[in-house]
């Protein structure tokens, strides 16, 4: 068993049960967010039989590479990933940011080669599902088929919500509509949906959101000062939720 002191606070007691290898689907903690409802013993053990776990993957190290040929969807075990697209002239869009029980990848699916490039932002494992095979016992398992069409649906609906993001809203709106919907995804998976860490840098977070990140610090700045957040390092709680959903329009 590896060392767990680098791994942050925020997935410390997940990682105590995922950083062993050798977890089935029943046994993780997982499973009811990556995994469809329904499925019986002997299809949890035939799927168990495809899903590769990996070893650990470091901060700033590629999971796949843009234009590579698609193989495999994963979903994160443990940490957290980041996915970006290159421009022609070489700057680079941070599209997403992963947390555990997350599916990255799917986007490749249509052209049959990745679109981005999956980054760790910190000590990360995933769960390697080989698309081929998922789609023969996908045959037999009509739930799982119905997962990934609901994955896939999920995906695009995020997608539209990050245009509308970048398209329409303020900077104050920006920040705010990013903060709550991380709230969302880790209350999603168990976590705090006030206290949370922040893997990305403000840098990551600017790219992402369109924005300077001098506007980014000094939103940051100003939240603290409003009393909607307080921040101490990476670690992030949010004070004002109400203030917060005002502010994003929700």
């Amino acid at each position: 068993m590896a060392q767990l002191d680098n791994v942050t606070p925020l997935f410390k007691d997940l990682a105590k049960i995922e950083h062993d290898q050798n977890v089935a689907c029943h046994d993780c903690s997982l499973y009811r967010l990556c995994l469809p409802l329904g499925l019986h013993n002997n299809d949890l053990v035939k799927l168990d039989t495809i899903i590769k776990r990996s070893n650990s993957y470091q901060r700033n190290q590629s999971l796949f590479t843009a234009d590579k040929n698609f193989i495999s969807i994963y979903v994160v075990r443990s940490g957290s990933f980041k996915t970006t697209i290159a421009a022609s002239d070489g700057r680079e869009q941070i599209t997403g940011f992963y947390f555990p029980g997350e599916f990255i990848g799917l986007d490749a699916i249509h052209q049959k080669a990745y679109e981005s490039t999956a980054e760790a932002l910190e000590s990360s494992t995933v769960c390697e599902l080989p698309f081929e095979q998922m789609q023969e016992i996908g045959k037999e398992m009509p739930q799982l088929q119905i997962q990934m069409l609901t994955r896939l649906s999920k995906e695009l609906a995020s997608d539209k919500g990050l245009m509308l993001l970048l398209g329409k809203k303020t900077a104050d709106e920006k920040l705010a509509s990013f903060l709550l919907s991380l709230s969302k995804r880790f209350h999603a998976r168990g976590f705090s949906a006030v206290d949370f860490h922040l893997s990305m840098s403000r840098s990551d977070i600017a790219n992402h959101l369109g924005l300077a990140v001098e506007t980014v610090s000094r939103l940051f700045s100003r939240f603290q000062e409003e009393q909607l957040i307080r921040i101490s390092g990476k670690e992030i709680s949010l004070l004002d939720m109400e203030k917060l959903e005002v502010l994003c329009g929700e």
